[in-house]
This record gives C-alpha cells, sequence and structure tokens, in this order.
C-alpha cells in the first residue's frame, strides 16, 4: 500500500501528459451476479489513498452517504460507492480512496485498490446506451484490459451531485447572468457527465444561449466539421454559426486537450474562442490548456462564474455613436 501511496502522489503532479491514468478498484462480488467488477478514478483527482479511519455518522444523511471523517483538521465526508452503485455486495470496504477537484475534499469507500493503469485517452469508449441508460450515466467510459478485464470509469461528479445536494442547487441558477442580445449565439459544448451537461444546458438556457451538445471531443469535433461544411455550403463563414466553445477536459475517445489543439491548428476554426471547464482546476492543467491555445478556464458546477465568462466572451461590439 505505501508503494502505491507513493505513487499516486507523484503522478498527480503529473498533469499535461495528454495521456490518461486511472486508479483501479472493487467494490467487492455483487452477490446478484457473482462478478467483481473493476471501475477506475482519474489519478489526477486522488490525493491519497488510506484505510478508513472511524466514520462518524449523522443523522438524515443520503443512504449512500456514510458519515465523515477527519483528515488533519478537515472534515470530509465518506460516500460508499457500491451502496450508491447499488451493489448487493456484504465484503467489507475498509479502503478509502480520498479525491480533491473544485476546491472540495472527500473520501470514497471501496473493497481494494488495484494498480494505476497509464493509456491514451482514445483507448476509452462510450459505454453502449443500454449500460447508460441502466446506471443512469454513472459510468462515463469503459476500456479493455490485456487480460480481458472491462474497465469502468464512474462519474464521481454525479455521485458527488447526488450525494451531496443540499437544496442550494437551484439557488445557484438565479444569479446567472443573462446575455443582452443572445439572437444568433450559439455554443457549443462537450462533457462526458451527465451532470455537468445538465448544469451547462441549464446555465446557457438561462442566459437564452442556443447550444448544440455532444458527449466527448470526437463527438464534438464532428459537430464542428458539420456546420463548417453547411456555412461553405451558405455561403457563411464558421464563427458566424459557432459562436464559442466550451470543453471538459476528460473524455473518452478525444479529450478536451486535443480537441483545443485541433481547433486552434484549423483556419476554419482558429478565431473561435474556447472556453475550458473542467473539475481538474489545478494550476498545471490551466497552464497545459493555454498552451494548446484555450481562451480561457472556468471551473465546474459555478453557473455564475460560466455565464459571467460566457457573457463576457459573447458581448457584441458596441458601435460608436455617427458623428453629425
Amino acid at each position: 500500500m505505501s508503494e502505491l501511496l507513493k505513487s499516486i502522489d507523484e503522478r498527480t503532479k503529473l498533469a499535461g501528459t495528454n495521456k490518461l491514468e486511472i486508479l483501479l478498484f472493487s467494490l467487492g462480488k455483487n452477490r446478484q451476479t457473482g462478478r467483481r467488477e473493476t471501475f477506475g478514478i482519474n489519478v489526477f483527482k486522488v490525493r491519497e489513498v488510506m484505510q478508513t479511519p472511524p466514520i462518524t455518522t449523522a443523522p438524515e444523511m443520503p443512504p449512500a452517504v456514510q458519515g465523515m471523517v477527519s483528515l488533519r483538521g478537515v472534515l470530509v465526508p465518506v460516500v460508499d460507492l457500491a451502496k450508491y452503485a447499488a451493489i448487493d455486495s456484504d465484503e467489507p470496504r475498509n479502503i478509502m480512496i480520498v479525491t480533491e477537484y473544485n476546491g472540495h475534499t472527500q473520501g470514497f469507500l471501496v473493497e481494494t485498490v488495484d494498480t494505476i493503469l497509464r493509456l491514451d485517452w482514445s483507448m476509452m469508449r462510450v459505454p453502449p446506451e443500454m449500460l447508460t441508460a441502466q446506471m443512469g450515466g454513472l459510468v462515463t467510459a469503459v476500456t479493455e484490459l490485456d487480460d480481458g478485464r472491462l474497465i469502468m470509469m464512474m462519474d464521481v461528479e454525479k455521485v458527488l451531485a447526488e450525494t451531496g445536494d443540499t437544496g442550494e442547487a437551484d439557488l445557484r441558477f438565479k444569479s446567472v447572468v443573462p446575455l443582452e442580445d443572445p439572437k444568433d449565439i450559439t455554443v457549443f459544448f462537450c462533457d462526458d457527465s451527465i451532470v455537468a451537461r445538465r448544469q451547462i444546458i441549464q446555465t446557457l438556457e438561462v442566459m437564452g444561449v442556443k447550444y448544440v451538445a455532444a458527449n466527448n471531443g470526437r463527438q464534438m469535433w464532428e459537430e464542428l466539421e458539420k456546420m463548417a461544411d453547411y456555412a461553405r455550403s451558405s455561403g457563411k463563414s464558421p464563427e458566424e454559426l459557432i459562436s464559442l466553445v466550451l470543453t471538459d477536459i476528460e473524455m473518452p475517445e478525444m479529450d478536451g486537450y486535443i480537441l483545443t489543439k485541433k481547433i486552434k491548428n484549423d483556419v476554419r476554426f482558429a478565431s473561435i474562442p474556447v472556453i475550458m471547464h473542467s473539475s481538474l482546476s489545478g494550476m498545471s492543467n490551466q497552464k497545459l490548456g493555454m498552451s494548446v491555445g484555450v481562451d480561457e478556464y472556468v471551473p465546474k458546477f459555478e453557473p455564475q462564474r460560466l455565464s459571467e465568462t460566457l457573457v463576457r466572451r459573447l458581448a457584441r461590439p458596441t458601435r460608436a455613436p455617427a458623428v453629425a
């Protein structure tokens, strides 16, 4: 375990490789299927792995929230991922994965931690629609190992949104800044998290902005090329139809870094603003985004900041009054 902890601590500082590194873990053998599935979480979000300390319970917590622990003086909520994912297992989950992103720290209980796997995002595939529907979007990507195991990437943002909702989510959208003149404005955005997509859509709808959505960078690139073809056939330029691109970082098949680089290196799209919208808000991630041409960086799940950034980037230039 100590070697693994050292490995995680070192690798979380390696943001900027355009590679995906995931920590593999199990939630126990499912009594209904008799199988022990393997899941993954992005190492960039992992702060440490530890034996679960004593958990203090509190009343009226969501079913999957076991309670809280104190880590170096900080109170951290603890979520049992097996309970959240409805995996029926009696095996103890004595390992806690401590994650930190978007300024929040939380612990996830798991049965075992396996190893760290490094691979290209292109090796991560969008899960079948049947699996997505059955698990409510909890699995955002799937890859196959050489030993035949399928690794399922968990959408921890969905877990936290649903286990940590205090009823304040809707209040955040009341501070969304509307766009004064949204006519002919269309934002293209991509995110593999169903929760993030819903929040982006809600923000854009409050702003009165039209949008085109995609689940990952590859799908977004296809949408951009379709629009570029339409623009050419209608005698317009792509920037007349694509006002701005909003992209996540972590996405299967093509991540946000590669998508941004393709956009900025293509003469059809180079002048279109690209905003990176991610829970990987560390400075190393932001610097990497800027190095591939990102125009601005906005943390996830902050609708007001997102809307303020979009208003600033989408504002139409005002014409000076004519001189008599």
